[in-house]
């Protein structure tokens, strides 16, 4: 099992920056549940549909550093209850002879971008519930929005150009920008 340096980083909170169109539901959705502990987690996933444990679950890690859970195609949004949230993204796991163990995870969440590298809150919320883990995102995604038309983008192969105008895209995270509101 990892288990957290003794140092801490700086910790970023990431507003929701998706569309408010999915934000406005979420006062009548539960958010996501808190995982605590391996039982925290085993209760949870005895409840899942056994189809869908094989599928990344939504995650989150709220501002008092608590993973909570949601099942997939759930909004980050819904699963953070509206606030801002530590780190987001998609989590898997796997039985690992005495219980669960995260297989795979990663930072894909278009509601808030979280930059791949911030994985100390992810690791400080899954060592406090004794989960094995990577110790890092198994799929790291970069997000930048675009300058010039305001669409989001997933960087790939280190290539910082907007998929949809073609423009170079910043180096520096970006995505709580507000979008231009007349793009060229």
């Amino acid at each position: 099992m990892r288990r957290s340096l003794g140092h801490r980083r700086a910790r970023r909170h990431y507003p929701y920056v998706g569309p408010e169109e999915v934000r406005v539901p979420i006062s009548s959705q539960v958010a996501g549940h808190p995982i605590t502990s391996p039982a925290d987690l085993t209760e949870w996933l005895a409840r899942q549909d056994a189809s869908d444990r094989r599928e990344p679950f939504t995650f989150v890690i709220d501002q008092s550093t608590t993973l909570r859970l949601a099942p997939r195609r759930s909004e980050h949004v819904v699963c953070a209850g509206g606030a801002p949230v530590l780190s987001a993204g998609e989590i898997t796991f796997e039985p690992d002879g005495t219980g669960w163990r995260v297989s795979e995870i990663s930072n894909q969440s278009t509601g808030y971008c979280p930059e791949p590298h911030f994985y100390a809150a992810v690791q400080s919320a899954l060592d406090a519930a004794a989960l094995d883990h990577p110790g890092r995102f198994t799929v790291p995604f970069i997000f930048r929005r675009c300058e010039s038309c305001s669409q989001f983008n997933v960087v790939k192969d280190d290539h910082y150009v907007c998929a949809i105008c073609d423009e170079p895209l910043p180096t520096s995270w970006n995505a709580d920008t507000p979008a231009s509101p007349h793009p060229k």
